[in-house]
């Protein structure tokens, strides 16, 4: 079988004897660009000692290239790893305090922020509401646009605090720098 992981980069091209078109659209290097039946196409990639690999299954005819099979798929894998490397990871970190939280905690907490903030990670800062504090939820709004207000510099509010459940929630990311 020829799929056998769809992660692996082996498996996801139909090479040579795999490929099930009549005709396909035959393209690559020293070889005329033109329609040619699969015959065809598998023996001029034979006389040049190359694999026949199916680039564009959904075109129609579907596109075919002669190469070194084993060159175009390292060349695959190393642009894939250089799209990964290029690629951000978002970190998110939390902060969670209660609407009736004393002023030392709460700046406490703004401290963390700021660090996870300079160090360029999003925070979600949320107001927990347990038992019947649920009350105070206009208490937890006000601490949570205090909070943002105080990260100002560090952070932009990316969500405005919005109550899920027992949590009042909002996410603040980082300035770009």
């Amino acid at each position: 079988m020829q799929h056998k992981n769809k992660d692996d980069l082996k498996y996801k091209f139909k090479t040579d004897k795999y490929i099930r078109a009549k005709s396909v659209r035959l393209v690559g290097e020293n070889i005329e660009t033109g329609i040619y039946s699969l015959d065809e196409a598998l023996a001029i990639a034979e006389e040049q000692d190359m694999t026949l690999v199916e680039i564009s299954p959904n075109a129609n005819p579907p596109v075919c290239k002669v190469i070194d099979y084993q060159k175009f798929i390292f060349e695959q894998k190393k642009k894939q790893k250089e799209l990964k490397s290029k690629q951000q990871k978002v970190v998110i970190k939390e902060i969670r305090f209660g609407p009736n939280i004393d002023e030392h905690d709460f700046n406490f907490k703004l401290e963390h922020a700021k660090k996870f903030l300079e160090g360029g990670a999003k925070v979600k800062v949320f107001v927990f509401f347990k038992g019947r504090t649920i009350v105070y939820k206009d208490h937890g709004k006000i601490k949570l646009l205090e909070f943002a207000q105080a990260l100002e510099e560090f952070g932009k509010v990316e969500k405005m605090p919005e109550l899920e459940g027992k949590k009042m929630i909002m996410f603040i990311a980082p300035n770009k720098k």
